[in-house]
């Protein structure tokens, strides 16, 4: 289903997925495009986590096809315009021996290379990458001393620091304090709105995003709706239990 006329950052195209006997997605289909902010929403095991492996090329298709900027993925090579945040804010070991300098850095290796040493231009991109996330002020900081939603920010800067045209989060704000969640999605909006960076976010929290997303998918096995935030919000939670076969919280822009 295309939602805009913009260039296609991810096309999907009638994708399945087993493992073994058990299929996980049937036949999904959809486009995200330039400078989209999409979240991608459904029940635990309906597929979400399977679906971004492939995108992100760790499954091999079994079914159908996936284009990143136009290219099929089995083609790809360009991941430096993809950066990925996972949920390693709920399980990162914080002892781990690094700066927050040091981490971000790290997401430059592959520019920098494996015996050599970084360059001012490295260290700037760095820096940038911190100010944008607004944690330049910790740059000097051990990570495991950062709380969760802190340690989100510098992981977003990681992700951020090669400049991605593509950012995809797969539920950042697992082990985040509540309190800051609304302030990490203001991030993130903020990000999609000044930078142009295309978003795609799975996540629980829809109703915290409403006013920050643009557009909406629901995935259980197969999709079950994909269009603009506005037009999901319209639905009755009647219409949201037809899709799902279960209750899901309703979008909201109350906060």
């Amino acid at each position: 289903m295309e939602i805009s006329q913009k260039k296609t950052i991810i096309e999907v195209k009638d994708i399945s997925y087993k493992y073994a006997s058990d299929l996980v997605l049937e036949h999904v289909s959809f486009n995200v495009p330039d400078g989209a902010f999409l979240a991608l929403v459904g029940p635990n095991g309906s597929g979400k986590s399977t679906l971004l492996k492939l995108i992100l090329g760790l499954l091999k298709l079994q079914s159908g096809t996936i284009s990143l900027f136009g290219k099929d993925i089995r083609m790809f090579k360009d991941w430096d315009q993809v950066g990925f945040v996972s949920q390693k804010a709920n399980s990162f070991n914080s002892g781990f021996p690094a700066s927050v300098f040091e981490v971000v850095q790290s997401g430059l290796a592959k520019k920098i290379g494996l015996f050599s040493l970084p360059k001012k231009e490295h260290r700037d991109k760095v820096l940038d990458a911190l100010r944008s996330v607004g944690m330049l002020g910790f740059k000097d900081r051990n990570i495991g001393e950062l709380s969760g939603g802190q340690q989100q920010r510098v992981f977003i800067a990681r992700a951020l620091v090669s400049e991605p045209k593509l950012l995809i989060l797969d539920e950042p704000t697992v082990g985040v304090d509540s309190k800051h969640v609304h302030e990490f999605y203001e991030l993130l909006g903020e990000l999609n709105k000044k930078s142009g960076i295309t978003l795609v976010l799975v996540t629980h929290d829809v109703g915290t995003v409403t006013d920050k997303v643009s557009h909406v998918a629901c995935l259980n096995k197969r999709l079950h709706f994909h269009g603009g935030a506005e037009e999901y919000q319209s639905m009755d939670e009647k219409q949201l239990s037809l899709m799902y076969g279960t209750g899901i919280q309703l979008l909201s822009h109350n906060h």
